[in-house]
């Protein structure tokens, strides 16, 4: 309740932090606030090349 504060949030948009995954959050635009949801495919050379999950990326080279 904290942050929703901070941010000028409602709680449905609140439940989109508290409550997310990976490739779940808000994005904030000037005074819009625009909730998103991007399960982006893991088995794709894009997704190797964008991670920044250490997990995901120590295996690979530079």
């Amino acid at each position: 309740q904290i942050l929703a504060k901070q941010l000028g949030i409602s709680p449905h948009q609140l439940s989109y932090v508290t409550h997310s995954g990976p490739g779940e959050g808000l994005l904030f635009f000037g005074n819009v606030i625009i909730p998103f949801v991007d399960h982006f495919p893991k088995d794709t050379l894009l997704y190797s090349v964008l991670t920044t999950r250490p997990d995901e990326i120590a295996g690979t080279k530079a």
